[in-house]
């Protein structure tokens, strides 16, 4: 049997700096907002809809909301009966979502797929929130002594390129001041109306402007808190054929993926690879993989939405996926290969820490971002002749990890 092709035809992205619980509204308000919105930008009836995949991760901790598979046809009648599933990896939920899909795909059993990824977080008080994102981690064998989970996590990651290579903290600030400059061109930022200071002068290290909240992590080098969802409606070669209209919108084909899954502890991680060069190798490997099945390296993608949940995921990033050698991320960033107009772009369209991170979506966002990169249509924050994207998306500590080669059609 032949594999077919996967083919974005277009998708969705809520407004990520909406407050649902304000606004009154909930989880259905949300998943219908992104269904019928994603439905109509990819030009897709829900009738061809053969199958749905939902990225959630925390619906249950946040809203005391689980089955979100059953949303899709809760708030859309024409989804009724249309098998749908829920999946949780933590930050990498929209990601396995998407994986899910095209498995179901690639395997012929159906032709149309809705991958969509959705999560309110603005439930709760913010140490409430961050309480149960910490769910995400090796529950009651890591963390205890910290007040807030994910910063002491990866400042702990941090520490460890200190270890091993030494690091300049001004570096960690510039990789926060190019993500909240880039989320100012994205319409859907959360942070895009924000007034940021200058992280690379002393606001950077000011502790009531940018005060410390775990370690050496300060304010500015966090994600967001973030309500918000993203849609993409995925395709087969058969349904190209059979219907031939749905080649005139702006096509953009996933080429590559890689995926990888390691144990929860971040010592365990730390510890396992502490002789490699690289602090993730496993990261490394998901990314390799995403290359090797879309036939590339490093020089024919050109830029990378990646998952910045903190300054220093980035940071990982950098020499993780090649630009730089292990440990020596901060080339890249002196040089300015990361900002718009360098060499490999990183989060154009503003990242996690600029853009938000409602954290079942964000993968999801991440391919949206990337097909629309490639067709042409990201607007203000747009990298000029863009022919090939990546994605770089892992949840808790790189327990999960999966990234994505997204083609341009020519």
């Amino acid at each position: 049997m032949t594999v077919s092709n996967i083919w974005i035809l277009g998708g969705y992205q809520s407004d990520f700096a909406r407050n649902f619980t304000r606004e009154e509204l909930d989880f259905a308000n949300l998943a219908e907002e992104v269904v019928n919105h994603t439905l109509a930008a990819a030009k897709v009836p829900a009738t061809d809809i053969e199958v749905i995949h939902v990225g959630n991760a925390f619906g249950q901790l946040f809203a005391g909301q689980g089955q979100l598979g059953a949303m899709p046809a809760t708030v859309h009648p024409e989804l009724w009966g249309v098998p749908s599933s829920r999946h949780e990896a933590a930050c990498a939920s929209g990601s396995i979502a998407v994986l899910a899909a095209m498995a179901d795909l690639r395997a012929g059993n159906y032709d149309a797929a809705l991958v969509m990824g959705i999560e309110l977080e603005k439930t709760v008080p913010g140490d409430d929130a961050a309480g149960h994102l910490g769910a995400a981690a090796w529950v009651g064998h890591e963390g205890q002594e910290a007040k807030f989970m994910w910063p002491y996590m990866f400042d702990r990651v941090s520490k460890e390129y200190g270890r091993r290579y030494g690091i300049d903290e001004s570096h960690l600030r510039a990789i926060s001041q190019i993500n909240f400059a880039n989320a100012k061109n994205n319409p859907n930022a959360q942070t895009r109306g924000w007034a940021v200071p200058d992280l690379l002068g002393n606001a950077g290290g000011d502790d009531t402007t940018n005060p410390v909240v775990e370690g050496g992590v300060r304010r500015f080098d966090c994600s967001q808190v973030t309500d918000g969802g993203a849609g993409v409606v995925l395709v087969t070669d058969k349904y190209l054929r059979d219907h031939p209209g749905a080649a005139a919108t702006p096509l953009a084909q996933i080429a590559g993926w890689g995926h990888r899954t390691v144990g929860l502890g971040l010592e365990q991680k730390l510890t396992r690879d502490a002789e490699n060069p690289y602090v993730m190798p496993h990261v490394r490997d998901a990314v390799m993989g995403a290359f090797s099945r879309a036939g590339v390296d490093l020089t024919g993608i050109d830029g990378i939405e990646t998952h910045d949940c903190f300054t220093a995921s980035e940071y990982l990033a950098i020499d993780h996926i090649g630009l730089t050698a292990p440990g020596e991320s901060w080339k890249a960033i002196e040089s300015g290969d990361i900002a718009m107009g360098g060499k490999l772009p990183i989060n154009p369209s503003g990242g996690l820490i600029g853009g938000g991170h409602p954290v079942g979506a964000s993968g999801v966002r991440m391919l949206l971002d990337a097909a629309r990169q490639v067709t042409g249509t990201a607007g203000g924050y747009q990298v000029e002749g863009a022919n090939r994207f990546a994605t770089l998306n892992f949840g808790g500590s790189t327990a999960t990890t999966v990234s994505f080669v997204v083609d341009a059609v020519s």
